[in-house]
């Protein structure tokens, strides 16, 4: 290959390499890739989670509709009190108030915050991240921050666990319960020791699983899920009047007390909300901090349920995406099976990563490796298809249209092994010539008006190229009224069967002049009788010219040969075809159903050796003309014919 045009080919190569990366590159940073991620992610988990949260020991006291009817909006400090009374008699373990509380209700607003200071197991909340701090007097160590942290598609997937460095009331809402319920005694001095804390994770970092620089601040980890609404759960009114709450509450349960009326809009969404068009999946507030405290309790006793790997294990992943794509759309030798595997490859890929997150709680961001594969395979097959394209134009321009399908397809086949810098390389090749002649055109030519004489000769012209081709020749050139044919150049089927397929052709042309001729009859239009020189033997084949104007031709004493035989053949008046061939090509075709003559020797200007020269005749009663498509694998019957002496 030229320098050039190597060049060319690096820099286009490399433009789409390019392209390719930008894509991939805008994916990532505009998010697009991690809505995926996040997609598949909750897809999984949607299914995943159908397991009850029945056996954590933990129950919601919600404020329902039923509750804001009765009690009104918001709900009086007395009532708040009795339920709270009700609860501790009941012996919860832990109670979270999660109700905004910084300023009382009603007449009776001195109770609450006396009975949280007389109450060690009962903890308020504020919220940092708006400024509303815990009702007043509070202890420190019965507040909790409530703060959810919400993905940017306002999705509760993570939960903060804790922020080191911070003052004592600042303990998120989950362990502050679980540490007042001595459930986990020990959690909140472990989360303090950063070296102790690190062990408690894997913890998520900005790029884990199918986050993209994410705000990772403190210890987040993935939230578990349960069949959402499956958590033990009594109306406020239920355990403000005290019947039922000895049987409603177990002994020990850590109890959390918040909205659950959708009326009151505390309502998050969550992985089940993104395959449901209802608020059937919007999870209440209370309910989400109920999930955050059972994944906790969990998650001491046993490594995490969901968990992510190392950014560095996911880039690896990426980068091996991205070199196995580029091998495989430039390596393969077919094209239909780089594709094949590309996209079987990538399948597997996603059905791998779906799977460990489905039985492994692992989750690795697949989208950018999975995309990333088929993308670079693709610049292989653009930068293919681009230089197939180029390689088919050269065919075509080489050889022109006038092949046969199946020997196309084998020039195509065989492309890389034919052309040298765009051009077929020169070599010597041994194939049989084929030359034929209008008889008598000039005097012809004298009775037809222009149109008329191409209309004619156009006619012949159409049934000498359909039978040549149609036996497996390539029109090399045509030459005014005549034309030049080749079998076994720049591909052969084998000497015998290409001086078969010539010899075949010949007989083929003979049978349809004859018909075209009793038409033309009909029209009162002249005869066409047409010469044909056969003759095998060695021929050098190649490219010949400039770029302006390359053709592939063959040259040498064959074609010399076969251009002399064709001059010879002078057709009779009462025929439409004569057929002179040589004893090279009968020898070489290997046939014993040939009818034909001797004609003698003839000498050929410029060569020493005398040829002889034979007249096809036919065939014998029992052969078959072949008039059909010539197969590659067509093979010539063998006979020892004796020729005349």
């Amino acid at each position: 290959m030229k320098l050039s045009q190597r060049i060319r080919d690096g820099l286009v190569q490399a433009g789409l390499i390019g392209a390719a990366a930008l894509f991939l590159g805008g994916l990532s940073t505009t998010g697009i890739s991690a809505s995926i991620d996040w997609l598949l992610y909750d897809s999984v988990i949607t299914l995943r989670s159908r397991d009850s949260a029945q056996r954590h020991p933990v129950t919601i006291v919600g404020i329902d509709e039923d509750d804001i009817s009765h009690y009104g909006w918001p709900i009086d400090d007395a009532v708040l009190c009795r339920a709270l009374r009700n609860a501790l008699q009941a012996n919860a373990s832990a109670i979270g108030l999660d109700l905004y509380r910084d300023q009382g209700i009603g007449p009776q607003q001195s109770c609450l915050p006396e009975l949280i200071r007389q109450n060690s197991e009962i903890v308020a909340i504020f919220n940092a991240a708006e400024g509303i701090t815990a009702p007043p007097g509070t202890p420190a160590a019965q507040q909790a921050f409530n703060d959810l942290v919400v993905d940017a598609d306002g999705v509760i997937r993570r939960d903060l666990i804790h922020v080191s460095g911070q003052d004592a009331a600042t303990v998120s809402l989950p362990v502050r319960l679980i540490e007042t319920s001595g459930l986990q005694p020990g959690l909140l001095d472990l989360l303090k020791k950063p070296d102790r804390a690190e062990q408690l994770g894997p913890w998520l970092l900005p790029h884990s699983g199918g986050y993209r620089d994410l705000d990772a601040a403190g210890y987040q980890r993935l939230l578990p899920f349960h069949q959402p609404g499956s958590f033990r759960t009594i109306s406020l009114r239920t355990l403000a009047d005290g019947k039922w709450a000895a049987e409603a509450l177990q002994q020990g349960d850590i109890v959390l007390l918040g909205s659950t009326a959708p009326s009151l809009k505390d309502l998050f969404e969550i992985p089940h909300s993104r395959f449901s068009q209802s608020n059937k999946f919007l999870m209440p507030g209370v309910e989400v901090h109920a999930l955050r405290v059972a994944a906790l309790l969990n998650g001491l006793d046993q490594p995490w349920t969901l968990r992510t790997l190392p950014p560095w294990n996911e880039q690896g992943l990426e980068l091996i995406a991205i070199l196995v794509g580029i091998s495989l759309g430039a390596s393969c030798s077919k094209l239909q099976r780089s594709i094949t595997i590309t996209t079987v490859l990538t399948v597997v890929l996603a059905g791998c990563g779906a799977a460990l997150l489905w039985t492994q709680g692992l989750w690795i961001g697949l989208t950018l490796p999975v995309i990333s594969l088929p993308v670079m395979a693709g610049v292989g097959w653009l930068r293919r298809g681009a230089l197939l394209q180029r390689q088919k134009q050269q065919i075509e321009r080489l050889l022109g249209q006038t092949t046969s399908p199946a020997v196309a397809q084998q020039l195509w086949e065989q492309r890389d092994s034919l052309l040298r810098d765009g051009q077929f390389e020169g070599k010597q090749v041994t194939a049989t010539v084929l030359f034929t002649d209008t008889q008598d055109f000039t005097s012809i030519s004298e009775q037809l008006s222009p149109s008329e004489l191409l209309t004619w000769l156009n006619r012949g012209m159409s049934l000498l190229v359909q039978e040549i081709t149609n036996h497996g020749g390539i029109i090399n050139k045509f030459t005014g009224d005549g034309l030049l044919a080749v079998f076994g150049a720049p591909i052969s089927q084998g000497m015998a069967v290409d001086a078969g397929h010539a010899i075949d052709a010949s007989l083929a042309i003979t049978a349809r002049l004859a018909e075209l001729n009793q038409a033309l009859k009909l029209e009162q239009a002249p005869a066409m009788r047409m010469r044909i020189g056969i003759h095998s033997g060695p021929v050098i084949a190649g490219s010949m010219g400039s770029s302006a104007r390359l053709e592939f031709t063959v040259m040498g004493d064959t074609v010399n040969c076969a251009s002399r035989l064709e001059s010879l053949a002078r057709v009779p008046a009462d025929d439409s075809c004569r057929t002179l061939f040589s004893q090279e090509t009968l020898m070489r075709c290997e046939r014993d159903d040939l009818l034909w003559h001797s004609v003698g020797r003839l000498q050929v200007k410029g060569r020493q050796q005398e040829l002889d020269v034979l007249e096809l005749k036919g065939t014998k009663p029992a052969a078959n003309v072949r008039t059909g498509s010539a197969p590659a694998d067509d093979r010539a019957r063998s006979a020892d014919q004796e020729l005349p002496g």
